[in-house]
Order: structure tokens, then C-alpha cells, then sequence
């Protein structure tokens, strides 16, 4: 009787986890491959440090606990020097995928800096694999997003309409004295993400590629920030022939945001005054925060989204609607 009672508790947890529909598009796949990989190359504390342990059952559990419909898997930083490793990551997402219907969407890492063999594992793991989008690190050996070496692989994202999840890794070169004094994620991820997003809207990037839709972590680093003061440095810069025209509107219209991090209904107000409601999401960062503070902090969200008056309508846009948008193609 009472294993039944359990069954029967379980079941009614779940059901009432997925009437609420929360979709996380921030969360990350730590395999035991990247880990070997990165430990046979002694690259285990590339970013400063330690990765967490990841397991399926673990996420899951968190997701049930806290009322998370839906995560989307992408892979941790740093960045893998082998395609095999690469294609091996993507492969158990698509398994996990496959073997949680409902629970899981993944977007595939890529083996750059070799653009070639980026461009053939677009193609096996969006038409094999089935991947719902491409994550994309904010640079790879110091060749950042921007670079006109990738504008060959922005065209082929661009024909196959794809959503990417960006993601800030280490910067290169690095100063590693200020890296040690403060670590990365406290800060320079931040500006990592800047880093690469300006470089992008610099060139026109996301203008000319404006099918694609981008995601940008961690409510959009210092792009609030950032883009006020490019918009006004523009005209000196061009009348120095140091950039060119540069389409502000077609570049962030192509631009979500996760408000993974220290989200609060102060931040969001400010990420508004560059985008718009429907391009905001949740994200939780898993597993790179402890489940009982992801917990507490989604509880907050939701707390807040409910009784600040300006931003209660955006409440089911923010935790759901959005993201069920953004991978329209896909079952959620």
C-alpha cells in the first residue's frame, strides 16, 4: 500500500509540475566523456573552476521539485579540442532527449575553431540528431563570434533558420592574475558575452543573418549597458572610417534573453529598454548552482512576476510562452 501511495504522490507531482510549464533554456550536459577529454588534456580547471557532477536523474528530480516542464541541454564550457568529443556530447543530448520525451530539448555544440567541421555537424545534428538549436561559445582560442571566418557558417545557421544559445567562456588571451583575484563567472563572463554580442551587431552580423535567433545569457550580461553607448559612439566611429553603417534595430531584434543569474524585477526592467517582453526566458544555470537555491530563486521569479504590477502580464510569456515560440518546430 503505502509503495502505491508513493506511485500515486509521484504521479500527482508530475502532473501538477507539468500544468505549470515552466521551460529552462539555460541548463548544461556535463558528460563523463568531456570530463575524460578535458582531464587527459589537463584542462579540468580551464575556466577557473571545477565543474559540477551532472546526471540525468538528479536534473530531473530538481526539475519535478521545483514545477520545470522543460530543459534545454547545452554543453558546458571550456570548449572541447576534439570533433569526436564534440559529436560524442551531442549524442547522449539526443539520447536524453529521446529517452525523456517532453522533458528535454538540446542544442549542439560545435568543434570550432575549424569552420568546415562546424558546418558538417550543423547538418548531422540538426538533420540526424534532431537537435532543436546550435550552442555557440562566445569565442573559441580567441576567435570570437563576429570574426568574418565565420561568416560562412552564420550562412549555413542562417538557411536553416536555427536558434542558438550563446555561452560565455574564457576570454583569450587571458589575464590570469585578475582571474585568480576574481574568478570568471563573477564578472568577466559578463563582459565575455558583451565582448562577443558587439562584435557580432559591429559587423552587422545578426542584420545580415536575420533569420537566426540568438540567445543571450545571464540577462544579457552588460548589453543594457553597452548599446546605448555604441548607438552614441557610432557617428564619431564612422566619421574615422573605423566601422561602417550598422543596423541597431535588425541587429537586437534577433536577440533573446535567459535571465539566468541574478535576475530581479529591477534587471528585467532594464533589459525592457532594449528588447521586448517576448524575447525574454527563464533559465536556471543547472547544475552550476546548488537545486535548493535554483529552487528558492525560481520561487522568487515567480513571486515577483505576480505582484509587480508592470511585470505581472509578462508572467506566462517569461516561463513559457516565449520559449514555446522561440522552438516553434518542436514538442513542448
Amino acid at each position: 500500500m503505502k509503495r502505491i501511495r508513493n506511485i500515486i504522490l509521484a504521479t500527482m507531482i508530475a502532473t501538477s509540475t507539468m500544468a505549470q510549464g515552466v521551460i529552462d533554456v539555460h541548463s548544461h550536459i556535463i558528460t563523463p566523456e568531456f570530463l575524460s577529454a578535458l582531464e587527459n588534456e589537463g584542462r579540468l580547471m580551464d575556466e577557473g573552476f571545477p565543474l559540477p557532477k551532472y546526471n540525468v536523474e538528479s536534473h530531473l528530480k530538481w526539475m519535478d521539485e521545483a514545477g520545470v516542464q522543460t530543459s534545454v541541454l547545452t554543453l558546458a564550457a571550456p570548449q572541447p579540442t576534439s570533433a569526436d568529443v564534440v559529436r560524442q556530447t551531442n549524442e547522449t543530448a539526443a539520447l536524453i532527449k529521446r529517452e525523456h520525451p517532453g522533458r528535454f530539448l538540446f542544442c549542439a555544440a560545435l568543434p570550432l575553431p575549424d569552420v568546415e567541421a562546424a558546418i558538417s555537424e550543423v547538418k548531422y545534428a540538426l538533420d540526424t540528431l534532431k537537435a532543436d538549436g546550435i550552442k555557440l561559445a562566445t569565442n573559441v582560442g580567441g576567435q570570437y563570434l563576429g570574426a568574418p571566418e565565420l561568416d560562412t557558417l552564420f550562412s549555413v545557421l542562417n538557411e536553416r533558420r536555427a536558434v542558438i544559445i550563446l555561452h560565455p567562456h574564457r576570454p583569450e588571451p587571458i589575464n590570469r592574475q585578475v582571474m585568480q583575484q576574481t574568478p570568471l563567472a563573477m564578472q568577466e563572463y559578463l563582459s565575455e558575452t558583451t565582448r562577443a554580442v558587439a562584435n557580432m551587431i559591429s559587423r552587422n552580423v545578426l542584420a545580415r543573418y536575420n533569420n537566426i535567433k540568438v540567445v543571450v545569457p545571464h540577462c544579457g550580461a552588460y548589453l543594457p549597458l553597452a548599446i546605448p553607448r555604441m548607438k552614441s559612439l557610432t557617428p564619431v566611429m564612422q566619421a574615422n572610417k573605423i566601422v561602417g553603417e550598422i543596423d541597431y534595430e535588425a541587429n537586437l531584434r534577433t536577440l533573446y534573453y535567459d535571465l539566468a543569474g541574478a535576475h530581479s524585477s529591477e534587471i528585467i526592467r532594464m533589459m525592457l529598454t532594449i528588447t521586448t517582453p517576448d524575447h525574454l526566458l527563464y533559465g536556471s544555470d543547472y547544475p552550476y548552482v546548488a537545486p535548493q537555491v535554483l529552487t528558492l530563486s525560481l520561487a522568487r521569479m515567480k513571486q515577483y512576476l505576480s505582484t509587480e504590477p508592470d511585470l505581472a502580464p509578462f508572467r506566462k510569456m517569461i516561463f513559457y510562452q516565449n520559449a514555446r515560440r522561440l522552438f516553434e518546430t518542436h514538442d513542448l
